[in-house]
C-alpha cells in the first residue's frame, strides 16, 4: 500500500496544501481513510508525517478541512513555526499522526485524568532518516509519553520507522535509553518547554513525566482507534471535525465523499506556486533557566 502527496498553493503561505492519493491515483483522507495498520499481526502502523525533523513549520492534518490536507497552523492569522528552545532545534524527531485514531474531548482517561485533544494521536519517529513531509511511514511502536497540555491529554507515542538500520534493536522504551541515551529526556524537556516563548506556562505530564512502555502504548493507540470507529460510524458527534473520506464510508453515510466530490475539493484550491521564503525569526534561539 502506497500513498503520494499533491501539494497546492504557494509553500509557505497560507494558501498552502498537501493532499493524499492512494497507489490508483484516487484522492483520500490522511485522517480517515489510510489504514491505521501497516501489518496488524505485527503491530506495526502507519504514520503520516507532518514535520520533518530540524524543522520548525507547525504543519498538521487538517481535521476540518474537507479530504484532510496537511497545512500549517495559524496563530492570529499568521502562520505558526515552534519556537528554538536552546539546545534544540526545531522538532528533535519525524513528527507526525497515526491514521484512524482520535483522542475524543469527550472522554476522561483514567490515567492522566484530562480529556483527548480532538487530534489523531501524535507520533515522533526517531530513526536516522529526515523524512518528508507526507510520507507515509511504517513504524513499530516503543513507548508513550502521555502530556497535558493545556488540560489536554496528548498522548506522544515513540516509534521508529521499520525500514531503519537500528530497527531491529530497538524494540521498547528500554531499548531507547540503552542505545540513545538522552533522547528520551531530550523528549521530555522539548515538550515541557516548547511553547514558553510564547508566552504559555511549561507544559505538565502524567506519571510524573515517566513513558510507559510498548504494551501500554500500543493499548492506547487501540483505544484512540475505537473513538475514531465511533467517530467515522456516526456514534459520536464530530463537531467542527470533517469526517468526509473516499475509502471507509459506504452508501448513504453523510461521509461518504464521491471521487468527483474529491476531484472539486482539491479544485477549489491554487496550483501549486512560488515558495515564500520563511522568516529569519525562526532560527532565533530561546534561553531561560529551567524550573
Amino acid at each position: 500500500m502506497s500513498f503520494t502527496v499533491e501539494e497546492r498553493g504557494n509553500p509557505n503561505t497560507l494558501s498552502y496544501r498537501l493532499f493524499f492519493k492512494n497507489a490508483d491515483g484516487k484522492y483520500v483522507s490522511p485522517f480517515h481513510d489510510i489504514p491505521m495498520y501497516a501489518d496488524e499481526s505485527q503491530n506495526i502502523f502507519h504514520v503520516v508525517v507532518e514535520v520533518p525533523r530540524w524543522t520548525n513549520s507547525k504543519m498538521e492534518i487538517a481535521t476540518k478541512d474537507p479530504l484532510n490536507p496537511i497545512k500549517q497552523d495559524v496563530k492570529k492569522g499568521n502562520l505558526r513555526y515552534v519556537a528554538n528552545v536552546f539546545p534544540h532545534k526545531g522538532y528533535i524527531w519525524n513528527y507526525g499522526a497515526i491514521p484512524q485514531t482520535w483522542e475524543d474531548p469527550g472522554h476522561k482517561d483514567g490515567d492522566t485524568g484530562c480529556c483527548g485533544d480532538n487530534d489523531p494521536i501524535d507520533v515522533c519517529e526517531i530513526g536516522t532518516k529526515v523524512c518528508s513531509r507526507g510520507e507515509v511511514i511504517k513504524v513499530k511502536v516503543l513507548g508513550v509519553l502521555a502530556m497535558i497540555d493545556e488540560g489536554e491529554t496528548d498522548w506522544k507515542v515513540m516509534a521508529i520507522n521499520v525500514e531503519d538500520p537500528e530497527a531491529k534493536d530497538l524494540n521498547d522504551i528500554s531499548d531507547i535509553q540503552r542505545l540513545k541515551p538522552g533522547y528520551l529526556e531530550a523528549t521530555v524537556d522539548w515538550f515541557r518547554r516548547y511553547k514558553v516563548p510564547d508566552g504559555k506556562p511549561e507544559n505538565m505530564f502524567a506519571f510524573n513525566g515517566a513513558f510507559k512502555d510498548k504494551d501500554f502504548a500500543i493499548e492506547t493507540i487501540k483505544s484512540t482507534h475505537g473513538f475514531w470507529k465511533a467517530l467515522i460510524s456516526e456514534k459520536t458527534n464530530a463537531g467542527g471535525l470533517n469526517c468526509k473520506n473516499t475509502c471507509v464510508s459506504v452508501g448513504d453515510s453523510p461521509f461518504c465523499c464521491s471521487t468527483d466530490e474529491a476531484k472539486a475539493v482539491v479544485g477549489r484550491t491554487s496550483p501549486c506556486g512560488t515558495e515564500d521564503h520563511i522568516p529569519c525569526s525562526v532560527d532565533k534561539w530561546f534561553y531561560y533557566e529551567k524550573k
